[in-house]
């Protein structure tokens, strides 16, 4: 069995509502909305309605609640496109070469986004939860001796 919290959920799951809890109370007074229409699933732009100058705010937020470092162009995904491009210019696997510019992302996350681009922005919650779990870990690894 893993590691549990104090309440029997997985150290991971418990790590991922927690971060989930932090995002609805920002999103909510960034935006100006009820935080329990927020879920994982939520689209931040094509749901929320979020805007570039929603985004860059919720960067310097998510940077002073969770002491990470946040790359705008990896959290929001704003290259996306553009790695698919480079990828079938370098006879790539779109998949692989994705994901390896957004390894908090894992591959079913990448093709489900690649699948939907032309739809719009294709960001989610959950894809925030991965970028700050994500970053939190490679912190916490750096930071042994």
């Amino acid at each position: 069995m893993g590691n549990r919290s104090e309440t029997g959920v997985p150290v991971r799951m418990q790590v991922n509502m927690d971060i989930l809890d932090e995002l609805k109370k920002i999103l909510g007074e960034l935006l100006d909305i009820e935080s329990g229409e927020i879920t994982p699933e939520t689209y931040l732009v094509q749901d929320l309605g979020a805007e570039s100058i929603d985004l860059l705010e919720l960067a310097v937020a998510i940077n002073s609640r969770f002491k990470v470092a946040v790359k705008d162009d990896e959290i929001f995904l704003t290259r996306f496109r553009l790695y698919l491009s480079d990828a079938a210019q370098c006879e790539e696997d779109p998949i692989s070469f994705a994901a390896k510019k957004y390894p908090f992302l894992n591959r079913d996350r990448i093709a489900d986004i690649s699948a939907r681009i032309d739809e719009g922005p294709q960001l989610k919650i959950k894809d925030l939860i991965s970028y700050i779990t994500y970053r939190l870990e490679v912190f916490s690894s750096s930071q042994i001796y």
